[in-house]
């Protein structure tokens, strides 16, 4: 019974190439308030979007190894690019419940579309992966899905510029095509984009469903935890052990980007070597 409680009580672990995956921990905190969290942001080899299968593979084998010394009950990869080249190798690899982002989401459009016109906006690896088209035409062979690579949002981001002049220019661009094929429905397909999401909806229109991936895999969360019998029942005292943050670099910036969209207050962030692991 001690052991049930505490494996209960263990936290979850969360893990993204940077700071995008702060808006899948925040939909976390906020729809299953009861548990604890440990977060690693790959600060140090941002962005992942750019970089290749086996490279991606291997950082996420990594940030798994670490996230199991923190005795996590289960991860949520928290980032497209990652749940799109390294999900297979990982739930491979781990007896551990593995929730990504790609599939929630998908799950969502499929549900969400009228006209069977899906856009995916994402990072090059995620596009380049065509995981989102390969699951959604799965699940419904008269879907087509588009994929639109925006490799300049994540920096755009990651620099606070969520409400700019340069971000509707890019955007503008990215998306004309989009707009253009007449899509109905659009899935953010990484996770820094929720954070730019005024923007992209007021240029598609409000014709457009976006679907935000973050929100989907908290509900997905919820629901593999308590299939499994491993959801808290005991909300833990707020402070740094419920809400645990590490990076591979730059901890303070982390820190500074992190509590201007999480309202929990992050108090610290501790920096590691990763490549221990």
């Amino acid at each position: 019974m001690k052991e049930k409680e505490a494996l209960c009580n263990a936290p979850i672990g969360v893990f993204d190439s940077g700071v995008g995956g702060l808006t899948v921990a925040r939909e976390i905190m906020r729809q299953l308030p009861n548990e604890r969290i440990v977060y690693f942001g790959d600060t140090a080899r941002v962005p992942y979007g750019s970089k290749s299968h086996d490279t991606i593979t291997r950082y996420s084998r990594q940030i798994v190894r670490f996230l199991q010394t923190q005795d996590v009950k289960a991860i949520v990869i928290a980032c497209n690019s990652a749940s799109a080249c390294a999900l297979e190798a990982l739930e491979a690899e781990t007896e551990l419940p593995i929730i990504d982002v790609v599939r929630p989401g998908a799950k969502t459009a499929l549900e969400a579309t009228h006209n069977g016109k899906v856009g995916v906006i994402a990072t090059e690896a995620t596009i380049r992966s065509n995981i989102y088209k390969r699951y959604i035409e799965e699940h419904g062979s008269s879907i087509n899905v588009i994929g639109k690579a925006c490799p300049l949002f994540v920096p755009l981001v990651e620099e606070g510029l969520w409400e700019d002049p340069v971000t509707d220019e890019i955007a503008g661009r990215y998306l004309a095509e989009l707009i253009d094929i007449d899509i109905d429905t659009l899935i953010l397909g990484c996770t820094h984009y929720p954070l730019i999401r005024s923007t992209v909806g007021r240029i598609m229109g409000e014709k457009v469903t976006l679907v935000n991936p973050a929100y989907e895999t908290a509900r997905e969360l919820k629901e593999v935890l308590q299939k499994k019998g491993l959801e808290s029942d005991t909300k833990p005292e707020l402070g740094t052990e419920r809400y645990r943050f590490f990076v591979s670099d730059a901890a303070d910036k982390f820190r500074e980007f992190a509590n201007s969209i999480i309202p929990y207050g992050i108090l610290s962030a501790k920096a590691i070597n990763i490549e221990d692991y």
